[in-house]
């Protein structure tokens, strides 16, 4: 079954919108008839799928920014307004995970690393998307959390540490601003058939196989799965969930 949206009128804004669960998002967005700003670090990859879907027929717009630059993110807000007159739904989706490490012997730039992508670029963006957001008196936000935002992870220790301070800062967000008409929730992904998946398994980090066996559905998940709870999360038939975190790990976290 398809389930579909009106988002005709409204827009979104995805950061790592260019691959894997981000251009997923980005494009579900649009097929819902939204204005979507695709939001990178690699802002050549963001204008290309801008591109394609401006031949498609949506209304697009690629923009490059590091979301651990708080000025890169408040331009990229303001392009996002500027071109299209507002903003409605964000998937504040970039993210980054490094490989595995005993947690005695982690370097401060990896963690560093880590935290100025997963939990301070989240804030940034959540700041100033709330700035938009407050002065409309209405709008929807989404934060990527993981799977690692409810366990723990051998190995990992700062990556999951980060995963659960973005569900830590979308339940405060969302009881502030939920009288203010802004609602915001975190979805929290399983392993999801992605680039960053694939370079996982790649080094040897992770073995698919058993990482689907591990799970109730025996399976990998789809970036098109994420896309369809944020759009959920977004979307009026949504309107009275806010400060939720939504597992999407095929049932990993029930067992």
């Amino acid at each position: 079954m398809n389930v579909t949206y009106d988002f005709i009128g409204r827009t979104a804004l995805v950061t790592g919108g260019s691959s894997g669960m981000g251009a997923a998002t980005v494009r579900a967005f649009a097929q819902a008839g939204a204005a979507t700003a695709i939001v990178d670090r690699d802002g050549d990859a963001a204008q290309r799928l801008a591109a394609e879907l401006t031949q498609a027929g949506h209304r697009a717009r690629g923009i490059g920014c590091d979301v651990t630059d708080e000025a890169q993110v408040a331009a990229a807000v303001a392009a996002t307004v500027d071109a299209f007159g507002g903003l409605d739904m964000a998937f504040n989706n970039a993210g980054v995970m490094l490989p595995p490490v005993d947690s005695a012997d982690e370097s401060a730039e990896a963690f560093d690393t880590i935290v100025a992508v997963n939990l301070r670029g989240v804030w940034a963006s959540m700041k100033h998307e709330l700035k938009q957001m407050r002065e409309q008196g209405s709008g929807a936000i989404v934060n990527c959390s993981s799977l690692g935002g409810l366990v723990g992870g051998d190995g990992r220790t700062t990556y999951h540490a980060t995963k659960h301070g973005v569900i830590g800062q979308t339940k405060s967000v969302a009881l502030q601003y939920g009288p203010l008409g802004v609602r915001v929730n975190a979805v929290c992904p399983g392993t999801i058939a992605t680039p960053m998946v694939e370079q996982m398994t790649a080094r040897g980090e992770l073995d698919q196989e058993k990482a689907a066996a591990g799970v109730p559905l025996r399976r990998l998940g789809r970036p098109e799965e994420i896309a369809a709870a944020v759009l959920w999360l977004c979307s009026d038939a949504a309107s009275y969930v806010t400060g939720a975190a939504l597992p999407v790990d095929a049932g990993h976290t029930a067992q």
